[in-house]
């Protein structure tokens, strides 16, 4: 079994995968925000992990940025590997 990792890098690792999506995109954390149906502020939490999403969150921003919430989670898996 691979190394342990604390929920904070999870929450990091999940952040900085919404944020190169994003930014693939030409968004700004704003524009992310307006598409999801939330405020920029937590937009920015999430992308520096401090923000733990719930399921509906992450099915907002995978709706939003026009990808499957199950690429969220392997691109998350492909930042840990």
């Amino acid at each position: 079994m691979g190394s342990r990792k604390s929920q904070a890098a999870y929450a990091e690792d999940f952040g900085s995968a919404i944020r190169s999506l994003r930014q693939e995109k030409g968004w700004s954390q704003e524009d992310l925000g307006f598409e999801a149906e939330m405020d920029r502020t937590y937009v920015s939490g999430i992308e520096r992990g401090v923000r733990n999403p719930t399921l509906t969150t992450m099915w907002r921003l995978a709706k939003a940025l026009g990808v499957n919430p199950s690429e969220l989670l392997t691109a998350t898996e492909e930042r840990h590997a």
